[in-house]
């Protein structure tokens, strides 16, 4: 079983985290920013991941802090996870339909870390969430989780759809790049022979 633990600890939040890849969707999620909570919920739900994580930022100040640092966390932990990331696909997409919007997310776990991220939303918050910050949360799990991700929301009229379109497209596609192929048990997923 792919499993790993991470604690990160600053001056600005204190992180713990566990994850397990083959999972059934099980969570367990604190935040201190609920709408954060319900996306890292069915992000879990709808890649099959065990997700345990516990946050405590200086909300007082501002969101960003905890926001980029859970994403850096989740990063570390699909990293710690993939180990070696032999015999894996590597990369994956989805398309998402959620209602009257479509989002798309593509990711490739091949050791570059990139973030393209495009979406529609005009809305200052979601719920409790400050909607500028997740592509933060993003840039923080491209980084540390070393891979490239591609985000893009192709339309939608509600804000809450669109980011909720995203996280359910890239736990789909993670998914699928986290996943083996039993013909490449023993391969990189690469022509270099390094990821």
């Amino acid at each position: 079983m792919r499993t790993a633990r991470v604690e990160r600890i600053t001056e600005e939040t204190q992180i713990r985290g566990r994850l397990k890849i083959e999972g059934s969707g099980r969570y367990q999620i604190s935040t201190g920013i609920r709408f954060l909570d319900h996306m890292l919920e069915l992000f879990t739900r709808h890649g099959a991941f065990d997700l345990s994580l516990e946050a405590r930022g200086d909300l007082d100040v501002d969101q960003h802090h905890t926001v980029e640092d859970v994403g850096i966390v989740l990063g570390q932990l699909f990293d710690q996870a993939l180990g070696d990331r032999r015999g894996i696909n590597r990369a994956g997409y989805f398309v998402m339909p959620m209602d009257e919007t479509l989002a798309v997310v593509a990711v490739d776990l091949g050791g570059r870390p990139y973030l393209v991220y495009r979406d529609a939303v005009r809305a200052r918050l979601v719920g409790d969430l400050q909607a500028e910050l997740v592509e933060d949360f993003f840039q923080g799990f491209a980084t540390h989780a070393r891979a490239n991700v591609h985000v893009r929301v192709l339309y939608g009229r509600s804000s809450h759809h669109q980011i909720e379109a995203v996280f359910k497209c890239f736990a789909r596609a993670l998914a699928y790049a986290c996943s083996r192929d039993k013909r490449l048990r023993r391969q990189l997923p690469s022509t270099k022979g390094l990821l």
